[in-house]
């Protein structure tokens, strides 16, 4: 399998503030140079992999994205970071696109079809195009079809909310959990060496939640709904990408990349077989794995999956940093941003050789994505 050799996110920002005059194209290029040159300057990718050749032999550019304009914002973000010569490829699995864009980046590369690959995903919130179809406008396409049910993401929130019996309380202390670990790794500085410069200057979301204020939280997607506001991952702007490269170099050797599909009605639990697909894949067990990333749409999501897996999501390999819900969910970049925030804590934060990490993500649909990955030193 390949190997992730370097990895790179913006800070994520709210719509209309610190990205919002940056289109996907330019979050994204920013980026893929960025990390295009910490590989090169560790060897796996160099001056002719970055500007050169394409082809067989040379580097290529998959992202995922979701809700943008169209228009290949792959090879868009290519031609505005990397040059004419670096073909690019856009990967649409909606919140799972990044992840997704990573799991064909590596394919490429172990079939010998590139020498390197920069994969993850751009969201742009704030430039999000408005859509219509016959004259009508509308907010999101639909992701599957009658008689199957396509219930709207927050809809599928407060029906697992209600099935597994999670209270909001629950919820909120979940949330405000993740909130505090995203500024806690802020003020230590662990974001520092993931993070390129330009557009906002922290993660924008992340904030203090006042218990007074959540008590006073209606719901956010239905009246009697229990999940509101604060225990939803907004939607944001952001980009993340890493460098894919054939195996024999330091950095997080793929061990497993595996999609998996179920009922669309209950997308939210669809990460919980994927990452148990990879798991199994790499012959391994959950208990194996000393991090876990997963992409937090909601809280709920979030406790579900973990105690479907088997895992206290107060353990520190759970999300240790937080994660979408305090940060914000760019959705093509966020499987994406798990991957990179893996290889931060994994690599940047001293592993030895032979551990495990999993990211992991849900699509709309009902797909799910996870990568297992083992660190090489």
């Amino acid at each position: 399998m390949s190997t992730i050799a370097a990895a790179r996110r913006t800070w994520i920002g709210l719509p209309g503030r610190g990205h919002g005059r940056r289109d996907e194209t330019v979050l994204a290029a920013g980026v893929l140079a960025a990390v295009a040159r910490d590989a090169g300057a560790a060897g796996p990718v160099g001056t002719s992999g970055t500007h050169g050749v394409a082809g067989p032999d040379g580097l290529e550019v998959v992202l995922g994205n979701a809700a943008g304009h169209g228009g290949n914002v792959a090879r868009r973000a290519a031609l505005a970071g990397l040059g004419a010569r670096v073909p690019g490829l856009t990967v649409d699995r909606q919140c799972a696109s990044g992840l997704a864009a990573v799991a064909v980046g590596a394919a490429l590369v172990d079939a010998g079809q590139a020498g390197a690959v920069l994969a993850g995903g751009v969201e742009s919130a704030s430039r999000a195009p408005a859509r219509s179809h016959d004259g009508c406008a509308y907010v999101r396409s639909s992701f599957a079809p009658p008689p199957w049910a396509d219930p709207e993401a927050g809809e599928a929130a407060d029906r697992l909310a209600r099935e597994r019996d999670v209270p909001r309380e629950r919820q909120h202390r979940y949330a405000t959990a993740s909130h505090r670990r995203v500024r806690a790794a802020r003020t230590a500085g662990r974001f520092s060496g993931e993070v390129v410069a330009g557009g906002p200057t922290r993660d924008e979301h992340a904030r203090d939640l006042a218990a007074a204020v959540l008590d006073r939280l209606p719901g956010a997607f239905a009246t009697d709904g229990s999940v509101t506001a604060a225990s939803a991952a907004p939607a944001a702007d952001g980009a993340a990408a890493v460098v894919l490269v054939p195996d024999g170099v330091p950095g997080l050797r793929l061990r497993a990349v595996v999609t998996t599909a179920g009922d669309p009605a209950m997308p939210l639990l669809a990460p919980v077989e994927a990452v148990r697909a990879a798991c199994r894949r790499g012959g391994v067990t959950v208990d194996d794995l000393a991090a876990v990333e997963l992409v937090e749409a909601f809280a709920v999501q979030a406790l579900c999956v973990a105690d479907d897996l088997g895992i206290d999501p107060a353990d520190p390999r759970w999300n240790p940093d937080g994660g979408a819900l305090g940060y914000g969910h760019p959705f093509g970049a966020s499987g994406a941003v798990a991957v990179v925030r893996l290889f931060a804590r994994l690599m940047d934060g001293g592993a030895p050789a032979g551990s495990l990490g999993v990211a992991a993500v849900a699509g709309t649909g009902g797909l799910g994505v996870a990568l297992l990955a083992e660190v090489v030193r």
